[in-house]
């Protein structure tokens, strides 16, 4: 199964639906990551960070690659979740070169477009006031498998050797 995802039917199908149910893992890899808010119940909006600790708090291994900073926002967000921080299970890798935008969940379901993990991106802005977006969100084992092989080798470090930014690289991998 393959289909597309315009503008927010990524937020719901990938953020609401799908990043809750993981069980495993969640590997994401943003250019850009901001003080992003999701809806967990009926009217209430919590920070995307909540859905992560939780996740981490049930065993569920989160690896974040972005390419640059997160604001002041993000980080006090961030800071009220100690799990993030002390957890084995949460993983967080800083790459200037990184603009991909993938969410793979369990390594059986994945979210590949042009969203940002921010608000106007993927999240919970109004339709108003979010950027127009274009995804797919795939189960296909073939796609997968090149998603997964693609996130892993960045993981590991293999495009840190040779990296003509790596004199910049506020934290090589390797």
């Amino acid at each position: 199964m393959t289909k597309l995802l315009l503008n927010e039917a990524a937020y719901r199908t990938v953020l609401l639906e799908e990043v809750p149910q993981a069980r495993r893992f969640v590997w994401i890899a943003t250019a850009d990551i901001k003080d992003l808010h999701v809806e967990k119940t009926k009217g209430r909006f919590v920070p995307f960070l909540e859905v992560l600790a939780d996740l981490v708090d049930c065993g569920v291994e989160i690896r974040l690659i972005h390419a640059k900073e997160p604001g002041p926002r993000f980080r006090k967000d961030f800071d009220r979740y100690p799990v993030l921080i002390h957890s084995d299970r949460f993983e967080r890798v800083l790459c200037p070169r990184m603009h991909a935008k993938m969410i793979i969940i369990d390594g059986k379901r994945a979210y590949l477009g042009s969203a940002n993990l921010t608000g106007a991106g993927i999240g919970s802005k109004a339709a108003n006031r979010r950027n127009f977006e274009a995804g797919v969100f795939t189960s296909d084992p073939e796609m997968l498998g090149e998603l997964i092989e693609f996130f892993d080798s960045f993981w590991i470090g293999d495009s840190c050797p040779h990296c003509a930014h790596r004199d910049r690289c506020p934290e090589p991998i390797c």
